[in-house]
């Protein structure tokens, strides 16, 4: 199975302008609408129309526009388009200036690093997805069955998927091998959920005595146009050559999405929809280019400086009264201030998001975790909200029974071994007693021992679950031994939720064990070993609506019906025969965390069955209203239920997410859960989590359908204060369709947000609005393939290895492997990150200004001409080998210890107002900038004495040592490379003097005279700036510094 696609299914309703289903129809087919179809089984050849091939492809580019599109991606911004048209203006001998290698050399450094980078990047991803278009599959031909690759799949193949193997394209559900006549499929990988999907294939076909029938009926599959809706289809099966012709109609329970996988059985199933046209693709976004918003201010910043750059160069221009050739004189001073504009910045940075990604990767604290966009860490220390999944990334999702509560006692896991001895001696007593009708003693208070046993036969009856067989062995023979022999090694439970299972699981702990079970009928294992044989009468599925389940089963020994039905407390309260304990047990058990069932049960005559089951199926019947109908029925049954207990399940929680909570909250950072679960669930999970404090008020907001509730809603939520809210998916597109400013005004308020059953697009919706309402940076966690759209839509995507697949850890930013080390990544990493860069790019920035602020003292004392200052070798070492080792040592600088920055996280605060790179830092380092530049070379030219050779020297010397001083100046916390840098620095500026003789006087450099005055001029420069940052530190400390001293 491949888990390399990344898809982003909806839940919302279809929609029927094909023009408007996806936002890639445009270019998906060609740009033809899509239409129904109507296919042949197993006569691709038989097809209206050409469909896409099936080939999954996630490139970003192909062989031809990789190249054009990597370099576009590049210029198409100011920064970089700045760099190469000052390197392509080298080209003119007028404007030449030096050697073309000092501005081609940074430029093309640059652009390999990023081609390489980006050529690695779609490797890789070519090779994921070769890897699964060339995948095998058994096609039934006429010729028999044949190998196919899956990228030669078309519409109207009949193709075979075995157990655990992935469907390779949409398809009708014919025949399955499993003899309960369905099976279930994993769609893990499509919609995030991890419960199991029952499938059923198609009646006449999943008859026929064999799978090679197929090819010998004349049928057809009429489907409807491709769409992006993954729960629900509309089609027909019609078989011509039978005598009635048969119809059938299909809907989702008969199709086999690609991407699922199925999980029993052997499926066979007729293509309808390849390549492009697939649920799992149409659902897929492309994931965008991302820039973070530290380059889009740096940006910024770059462009104030080209416009001082230009009206620089016009200044002068003009000081020159536009003298003769002045537009050549005024492109020549544009080049000579164009390191005003630092061509070393674009370097610098990129090298430095390269280290950072290193120390994340090399990280001990959180192992594991990897970086796959490398050009945006510092995003992670600006954090404002972050977004998360609820199942497998704050929950494990391992449901484990916890609790069984009667009203009179409660039994935890402590005392699950007296629930077994209750069970046992129950079984165990003569058959008159155990079997003795309630109605011979109605009055008589039933013992604890009979109302557990009831209890745990109501839950091991009460349910959706599957008992399978698997066999050990090579051979067939294992599996049909082991389920005749009801083998509990072999067993395992198959259902369409977890809590299920766990329910399930229990009373197997306890002693009441569920063997079998097929459409009619079900069978228990005693303690004793004995079975009971009970037969299925009607099953009434949970709904989100109804938010409960029933059963009605009939004991094959006594014959007694029983109808057993477990839900939500909301519901079952008004189902239930009066009792005074429920609605308090039941918020005592939530409080705990643990999602809470009401078990309850009601013993119906022959008469009374017979009754109502005659109502129900006329209503079943029923062509208006059907549904309405049906649950009237049904309702006439859920009245004065015989309460029989609760139960409570938890699903655990990975580890340490509470105090990761709370980290980022005190943070200010707002945690927002998007859940694709019930309503009761997420909000267990939410207290449970402490994403909503205990003493903090809850919201939840009522299901609303129209406008009109929506406002008086609103209303509702704005009178409160301080409230945490929770919001269904469905009312949620109700308010952002009619009052989206309002809405997102005020959650933006709340602490805490729990959106439940939300769909991938709503929680990329969610995520969008965020970034547009609020202008602040967006963080997305999650681990399933559902999680892909919200991921990258985010401004930082966190993506989670876990038991849904690697799909959201390949489509995301940063990959880490539990939702803990979410905190080191940000407190620590981003935090880091951020402040580093933001010291590094103003550094650079200043490093660049004082050597133009010296050029343009110098041609404004030498009438303004456009001659360069320094030349050559001078020019490039001064932004390489003289100053860039100590400049780039920033990136090690930390202010506090990794584990003062975890222990008090309100130091993140800070960061999110982006205070260490704003315009007031960026204009007290041009101040700075423009008064040592100053110094230094009207030091320089003060102190000279005859040759201008030597203020050169001087001048040089005292730009040297000045920035190797701010370094030391800048620098929180030493590392030993700083001190290496700094001093590798000096020496290869002292070493290259010998053979700069061409600028500068070596026999000058050796006198007393050259020592003093640069001594002076350095001093000068830089004692006030050391005196002011002790006073700083002495007067106003910030924050960091009081927890360091």
């Amino acid at each position: 199975m491949s888990d390399s696609i990344p898809l982003q299914p909806v839940r919302h309703k279809k929609i029927h302008d094909s023009k408007q289903r996806s936002g890639c129809c445009g270019w998906c087919c060609g740009g033809r609408d899509f239409k129904p179809r109507t296919v042949w089984l197993g006569h691709p050849e038989k097809r209206e129309h050409k469909y896409p091939r099936n080939v999954i492809n996630n490139q970003k580019y192909n062989f031809f526009t990789f190249l054009p599109g990597v370099l576009f991606n590049q210029f198409k911004y100011f920064f970089n388009l700045y760099f190469l048209l000052l390197a392509c203006s080298q080209f003119v001998p007028d404007l030449r200036l030096g050697a073309l290698y000092t501005y081609w050399a940074p430029l093309g450094f640059v652009l390999a690093v990023t081609v390489i980078r980006e050529a690695v990047e779609e490797i890789r991803c070519y090779v994921r997805d070769k890897e699964v278009n060339s995948q095998i599959y058994s096609k039934l031909t006429a010729r028999g069955t044949v190998v196919v690759k899956s990228s030669n799949i078309q519409v109207g193949d009949l193709i075979i998927v075995d157990k655990n193997q992935r469907v390779p394209a949409d398809m009708i559900f014919l025949r399955t091998s499993d003899k309960s006549g369905s099976c279930f499929i994993r769609t893990d990988q499509l919609d995030g959920e991890t419960d199991w999907k029952m499938r059923l294939p198609v009646g006449c076909t999943q008859r026929l005595p064999i799978a090679a029938d197929l090819l010998q009926t004349r049928s057809y599959v009429y489907a409807e146009e491709p769409n992006l809706d993954i729960h629900s289809f509309i089609g027909t099966f019609t078989r011509e050559d039978s005598d009635p012709p048969v119809n059938e109609s299909l809907s989702i329970e008969n199709t086999l999405w690609a991407s699922t996988v199925i999980a029993s059985g052997t499926a066979v199933g007729v293509v309808i929809y390849t390549g492009k046209e697939m649920r799992s693709v149409m659902n897929t976004s492309h994931p965008k280019n991302k820039m973070g918003l530290f380059d889009l201010e740096v940006n910024c910043l770059m462009k104030i400086l080209f416009v001082a750059l230009v009206v620089l160069s016009l200044v002068m221009i003009s000081l020159q009264h536009f003298r003769g050739r002045w537009y050549l004189h005024l492109f020549r001073f544009f080049l000579l201030f164009s390191q005003i504009v630092p061509i070393s910045l674009r370097v610098n940075l990129d090298m430095g998001k390269m280290v950072y990604s290193l120390m994340i990767r090399k990280d001990s604290k959180i192992p594991g975790t990897l970086v796959r966009a490398s050009t945006i860490p510092e995003q992670l220390g600006r954090i404002s909200y972050v977004l998360t999944d609820k199942t497998g990334t704050l929950t494990k999702n391992e449901m484990q029974f916890r609790r069984l509560h009667l009203g009179t006692v409660s039994y935890g896991m402590d005392s699950m071994d007296e629930v077994e001895s209750h069970v046992f001696s129950a079984y165990t007593q003569t058959p008159a007693s155990q079997d003795k009708p309630p109605s011979t003693a109605p009055k008589i208070r039933k013992t604890v021992s009979v109302r557990v046993h009831e209890a745990v036969k109501a839950i091991a009856l009460c349910h959706n679950v599957t008992p399978v067989y698997e066999s050990h062995g090579p051979d067939s023979t294992d599996r049909a031994e082991a389920e005749q022999n009801y083998e509990d090694a072999c067993r395992i439970y198959q259902a369409a939720s977890p809590d299920e299972v766990s329910l399930v699981q229990w009373t197997e702990c306890v002693g009441l064990t569920l063997v079998g079970r097929d459409q009619s009928s079900m069978q228990l294992r005693t303690p004793g070993g004995h079975i009971l044989n009970f037969s299925i009468l009607q099953v009434f599925p949970f709904t989100y609506e109804s938010k409960r389940m029933g059963i009605i089963v009939k004991d094959e020994s006594t014959g007694e019906i029983t109808f057993y039905m477990k839900g939500a407390d909301v519901v079952m309260m008004g189902i239930v025969q009066y009792n005074d304990w429920l609605e308090e047990e039941c918020g005592n058990m939530a409080r705990e965390g643990l999602r809470v069932l009401v078990v309850a049960k009601k013993s119906l005559t022959e008469e009374q069955y017979q009754d109502f089951e005659t109502r129900y199926n006329q209503a079943k019947l029923s062509v208006h209203d059907r549904s309405l109908k049906v649950a009237t029925v049904i309702e006439s049954l859920e009245m004065e239920m015989e309460l029989l207990c609760l139960t409570g399940v938890e699903d655990q929680l990975q580890v340490d997410v509470r105090p990761t909570l709370e980290m980022l909250r005190n943070a200010g950072i707002k945690v927002w859960m998007l859940t694709g679960d019930k309503l009761e669930t997420a909000t267990c999970t939410a207290k449970n989590a402490h994403l909503v404090t205990r003493n903090q008020d809850i919201h939840i907001f009522r299901t609303i359908t129209n406008r009109g509730e929506a406002h008086l809603e609103l209303n509702a939520f704005r009178r409160k204060h301080d409230c945490a809210l929770i919001i269904s998916g469905d009312s949620l597109e109700v308010c952002l369709k009619f009052y989206e400013y309002e809405f997102m005004e005020l959650a933006c308020q709340c602490p805490a947000v729990v959106c439940c059953r939300c769909a991938p697009t709503q929680k990329a919706q969610i995520i969008r609005l965020l970034q547009q309402r609020t202008r602040k940076l967006t963080c997305a966690v999650g681990d399933g393939g559902n999680d892909v759209s919200m991921i990258q839509a985010a401004d930082c995507g966190v993506g989670i290895e876990g038991k849904e697949g690697k799909q959201a850890s390949l489509a995301s930013d940063f990959s880490i492997t539990q939702f803990k080390h979410l905190g080191r990544l940000l407190m620590v990493h981003g935090r880091n990150s951020y402040k580093r860069s933001a010291a590094l790019s103003q550094f650079v920035i200043h490093r660049s200004l004082c050597i133009s602020t010296m050029q343009a003292v110098f041609s404004s004392v030498f009438y303004f001409a456009s001659i360069p200052l320094y030349q050559g070798f001078l020019v490039i070492g001064y932004s390489t080998i003289y100053t860039m080792f100590p400049v780039f040592s920033l990136v090690l600088d930390k202010d506090v210890k990794s584990e003062v920055a975890m222990l008090y996280p309100e130091l993140y605060k800070d960061l999110t107002k982006g205070r260490p790179l704003c315009f007031k830092t960026f204009l007290i380092w041009v101040l700075i900038s423009i008064y040592q530049g100053g110094i230094i070379m009207y030091g320089a030219l003060l102190l000279f004495d005859s040759e201008f050779v030597h203020a050169v020297a001087i001048s040089f010397t005292s730009l040297i040592l000045t920035e190797l001083l701010m370094v030391a100046l800048t620098i929180q916390t030493w590392h030993w490379l700083m001190i290496v840098a700094e001093l590798l620095s000096l020496s290869c500026y002292i070493a290259s003097l010998v053979f700069l003789h061409e600028f500068i006087d070596v026999y000058f450099i050796i006198t007393l005279s050259f020592l003093w005055k640069v001594t002076v001029i350095t001093l000068v420069s830089c004692l006030p700036l050391y005196v002011l940052k002790y006073l700083r530190r002495r007067f106003s400390p910030p924050s960091y510094s009081k927890l360091t001293s």
